[in-house]
C-alpha cells in the first residue's frame, strides 16, 4: 500500500492525512489528523497544499472520465452495463453492483434487460421495506466498514462479501429513490464511515439525471412501438414485426398462421357500461390471449376493439385449436367490472402460408380480414330452420 499522501484540512487551513484514490479511496476524510500542524516552514504549507490540488485534480479527472462514458448514452443496457464496469475500472473497485426496489420505475426498466450477462450478476432486487430498514430517512450515501452487518441485506453474498467496506449512495429517477449503486473493496479503510461523500454525492446526481434521461427516451421508445392502453404493440409495429416472419417462413418454407380477432358487439358495452369499462374488456381480453400463447407468438392491437396475432411454425388447423381456447377461458370467466360480469364474445379470422394464393404480408392480413368478416357476417346470419 501506498504511504498516506497529505491534505489541507478545512476547518483550520494546516495539512492533514488523505488517503490516495489510487490505492484506498476516492474521496477525502472529513476528520483527519493533523499531523504537520506544528511545522513553520511556510514552504511545507504551499507543498502540501500543492499536493492536494494535484490529488484534487486527479480526483476530479476520474469522476469527468466516468461521467463523460455515461452522459451521452440513451439506451438504457448500455447505460447500465457501462456504469457498473466503468466505475469499478476507473476508480478499481473489485466489486460494483446495483440494488432495485421492486416494483420501482427502475424495476421496470431493468425487468427486459434479464437477458444481459453484466446486469444479471451486478444487479439485485430489495423490497422497499428492506431498502428503509437500513437508510431510514437519509438520502446521502452510507458507508460501511469491518461490520457490515447494517448492510447486509445489500450484499450480493455475504459469505464472500461480508467482510471490508462498502459504500451504498441512493439512485433517484425523477426524484424518486429507485434503488442504490453499491461499491465493495476487501480494503477496511476504503470506504470507513467518516470519509467524505460530496464527490460521490455529485456522481450520483449526475447518475440520477442521465438514468431520468434514458428512463424517458425509454418510455417515448416504447410508446412508439406499443399501445399505451392494452401494453400490445401497435399496427405500426405489428407490421414490421409481420414481414419479417412472413419473409422467413416463405425463405425457409415454414408455416405462419395470422388470426384476425374482433370483439362482437364492443359498441354496446361501452354504451350500456361506459367507456371506462369497454377499455377494461380491451385490456382483459389482450391480458387472456397473452396468458395462452407462446413466448414466439406476437399479439399486437390492429385499431379500435381489433386484435392481431402472428403465430410462428403454427399451421391454421393449430390456430383453430387456439382461437377456441381464448374463446373458451372469455366464456368461463367473463370481465368483473365493478359488481357486474361482462360476458365477452370474439371474432376470428385465419390464413395461413403455404398457400398458393398468399405472396406477401399484405396478402396474409388481407385474407385473414376477409375470413373475420365471414366469420362475423355468419354470427349475424338469422338462422333459417
Amino acid at each position: 500500500m501506498k504511504a498516506a499522501e497529505t491534505k489541507i484540512d478545512k476547518r483550520t487551513g494546516a495539512p492533514g492525512r488523505f488517503m490516495s484514490t489510487s490505492d484506498i479511496n476516492p474521496w477525502p476524510r472529513q476528520n483527519v489528523t493533523e499531523k504537520l500542524i506544528k511545522k513553520k516552514d511556510p514552504s511545507l504549507d504551499i507543498e502540501a497544499i500543492l499536493l492536494r490540488l494535484r490529488e484534487t485534480e486527479r480526483i476530479q479527472q476520474k469522476f469527468y472520465a466516468l461521467e463523460s462514458r455515461i452522459l451521452s448514452i440513451l439506451n438504457l443496457q448500455d447505460f447500465f452495463e457501462i456504469l457498473l464496469t466503468e466505475m469499478g475500472r476507473i476508480f478499481n473497485i473489485p466489486f460494483v453492483w446495483l440494488s432495485v426496489i421492486k416494483k420501482s420505475s427502475l424495476a421496470d426498466l431493468i425487468n427486459p434487460l434479464i437477458h444481459s450477462k453484466i446486469i444479471i450478476e451486478k444487479t439485485q432486487f430489495l423490497d422497499k421495506r428492506q431498502f428503509d430498514r437500513v437508510f431510514g430517512c437519509k438520502d446521502s450515501p452510507l458507508l460501511f466498514s469491518g461490520d457490515l452487518s447494517g448492510c447486509s441485506v445489500f450484499l450480493p453474498g455475504p459469505r464472500k462479501y461480508g467482510s471490508g467496506s462498502v459504500a451504498i449512495a441512493p439512485v433517484h429517477i425523477d426524484g424518486e429513490i429507485v434503488g442504490s449503486l453499491n461499491q465493495w473493496d476487501p480494503s477496511l479503510c476504503r470506504f470507513e464511515p467518516d470519509l467524505d461523500t460530496s464527490y460521490l454525492e455529485q456522481l450520483m446526481i449526475k447518475v440520477s439525471l442521465c438514468l431520468s434521461n434514458v428512463a424517458a427516451h425509454e418510455k417515448l421508445k416504447y410508446f412508439a412501438f406499443h399501445d399505451p392502453l392494452t401494453g400490445c404493440l401497435n399496427r405500426r409495429a405489428f407490421e414490421a414485426v409481420l414481414r419479417r416472419e412472413f419473409s422467413r417462413a416463405k425463405r425457409h418454407f415454414r408455416y405462419l398462421s395470422l388470426v384476425f380477432m374482433d370483439l362482437d358487439k364492443f359498441k354496446q358495452i361501452n354504451d350500456r357500461y361506459g367507456h371506462g369499462a369497454g377499455d377494461n374488456v380491451l385490456v382483459y381480453v389482450a391480458e387472456t390471449i397473452q396468458s395462452l400463447i407462446r413466448d414466439e407468438d406476437i399479439l399486437a392491437r390492429f385499431a379500435g376493439d381489433e386484435f392481431v396475432l402472428i403465430l410462428p411454425e403454427t399451421s391454421g388447423l393449430k390456430a383453430d385449436t387456439l382461437i377456441r381456447r381464448v374463446q373458451s377461458c372469455l366464456d368461463t370467466q367473463p370481465l368483473q367490472h365493478q359488481d357486474i360480469l361482462i360476458p365477452i364474445s370474439i371474432s376470428c379470422g385465419v390464413a395461413s402460408i403455404p398457400s398458393e394464393h398468399i405472396e406477401s404480408a399484405a396478402a396474409l392480413l388481407k385474407n385473414a380480414d376477409i375470413a373475420l368478416y365471414a366469420e362475423k357476417a355468419r354470427k349475424t346470419r338469422p338462422n333459417i330452420p
